[in-house]
């Protein structure tokens, strides 16, 4: 969907979105930190929802292999346009770093935003 002004946009992050690291199998436990908006009756994510989260079942495991358990600082996904109580949503291009190994690589991305109606441009 493209809006008038050449920006695409793109789903809002729910707390029920699908995120995972790198590897696929570690999923983020997402919490919001706003009650005010919901949609379908699941609250939207906001900055910085998507940081400090644990990561579940990442497979990236070795002798000198660090798994994924923790998100790092958000950076890219967040609106410039749409917030709730001040802070920017999250959008579906929401992504940063992992704690996992290699350090400063491995990435934690969307996979399902948690719903397919309600867009802002980013």
């Amino acid at each position: 969907m493209w809006i008038l002004n050449g920006g695409k946009t793109m789903e809002w992050l729910l707390q029920s979105a699908h995120v995972t690291c790198d590897h696929v199998m570690g999923r983020v436990g997402l919490q919001a930190g706003q009650r005010l908006v919901h949609v379908g009756g699941v609250p939207v994510l906001t900055e910085p929802d998507a940081e400090g989260r644990p990561i579940a079942g990442c497979p990236n495991i070795g002798p000198t292999i660090k798994p994924c358990t923790t998100t790092l600082k958000q950076t890219q996904g967040l609106s410039a346009f749409v917030r709730i109580a001040g802070r920017a949503v999250c959008l579906r291009p929401t992504t940063g770093l992992t704690d996992g190994t290699p350090p400063g690589m491995v990435k934690y991305r969307v996979r399902d935003p948690g719903q397919a109606h309600v867009r802002a441009l980013g």
